[in-house]
């Protein structure tokens, strides 16, 4: 059983049907660039070591991005790793995303959670797990949970090729299906999870096809055609607010980089798919299509890329300024009321520091 994989935007960028204002195609492509220069210049802070770990999207903006344009905004967002374009999408600044990476006083998580790991309550777009899948079942109870309601909304939780192969991935589909829950499961299928490809995932044709088990409809995209996901989507979340119940999207693209910045993609992708990619380039496609209808050009191309850079890197400025989190801070936001024996370790904690000074770092070298 092979889905037919809906295809809209040629490489050329020439646009074959689809209802999309073209107010919205220049957001969504404002949007992709942005999300491309914050992943160069965050590439670049890991590698000079102002922050400690990133998780680029290079190749897959189309995905996350075309699919939650397609949502309101008050649906919910359930991402994985790969889905930096979307606060920005929804209107968030630049600053606490990067302020989430370095972890410093302007993080609103105080730097207790990896970097990369976004979560903003204001824009519907929940934390980041670091375990493989579990957003999955998250997801799928806020889901429920919005159906108990009928509140209207529209869950969508994103997961890579990788994702499919967990318990999780098992669990909340088939609890979503059963329960009829308002969810859209989007797979991210860039082919490679860490360095394991997905032909060792699975023995199923397709990911999409995986959705026949659980009685819902699966629906296989061209992931580096925007205009291709943001139609899927919009028809999964018209089904799911209709109480039709879940869908699967399984979107086919390329990681064109590497897992993360701990990783090496050149030693186990082969060189030949990076050049066949590189061809099917989603930001290119969108402009070749902006272009040919006349909604772009060169000059207004070259000064939004300006423009990008320079809000990128004034931003990681602005953040960097900031001053590290206080070590004593650990003992704060655990309780409501801090009891007597933690109010005591941080008292004693604090004398020793005064009387030595500073305390030395003997954790193990930071990124994982």
């Amino acid at each position: 059983m092979t889905e037919t994989m809906l295809s809209i935007l040629t490489p050329e960028g020439l646009r074959r049907a689809v209802d999309l204002s073209d107010e919205l195609l220049l957001k969504m492509y404002r949007v992709m660039l942005m999300t491309r220069a914050l992943d160069d210049r965050a590439m670049r802070a890991q590698r000079q070591g102002r922050i400690g770990f990133y998780v680029p999207c290079r190749g897959s903006e189309a995905c996350h991005i075309g699919s939650a344009a397609a949502l309101e905004a008050e649906d919910w967002i359930f991402p994985s790793y790969r889905e930096t374009g979307i606060p920005l999408l929804r209107g968030l600044a630049l600053d606490p995303m990067i302020a989430q990476l370095v972890g410093n006083t302007a993080d609103i998580v105080k730097g207790r959670q990896m970097p990369n790991h976004f979560a903003f309550k204001d824009i519907h777009f929940t934390s980041i797990s670091s375990p493989i899948g579990t957003q999955i079942t998250q997801a799928t109870g806020a889901a429920m949970a919005a159906r108990y309601r009928k509140d209207g909304r529209v869950v969508l939780t994103f997961m890579g090729d990788g994702g499919t192969s967990s318990n999780d991935f098992h669990s909340g589909l088939n609890f979503a299906a059963v329960a009829k829950a308002p969810i859209v499961f989007f797979i991210t299928n860039n082919q490679w999870a860490i360095s394991c490809p997905v032909s060792e995932q699975t023995a199923s044709e397709t990911l999409a096809e995986k959705a026949a088990a659980y009685g819902m409809p699966g629906v296989r995209v061209d992931g580096n055609d925007i205009f291709a996901v943001y139609e899927a989507t919009r028809k999964a979340a018209e089904r799911a607010r209709a109480g039709e119940g879940p869908t699967l999207i399984e979107a086919l693209t390329f990681r064109m980089s590497s897992h993360t910045s701990s990783d090496d993609a050149g030693k186990y992708v082969p060189k030949e798919m990076f050049a066949e990619w590189e061809k099917k380039d989603p930001v290119d496609r969108l402009r070749n299509y902006l272009m040919a209808h006349g909604l772009w050009d060169a000059a207004r191309e070259a000064a939004l890329l300006a423009e990008c850079s320079e809000q990128v890197a004034a931003a990681f400025k602005r953040v960097l300024s900031q001053p590290g989190q206080p070590i004593a801070g650990m003992f704060d936001d655990v309780f409501a009321e801090m009891p007597a024996t933690l109010q005591r370790q941080r008292e004693e904690f604090l004398a020793e520091l005064e009387q030595l000074g500073e305390i030395e770092n003997r954790s193990q070298a930071f990124p994982l």
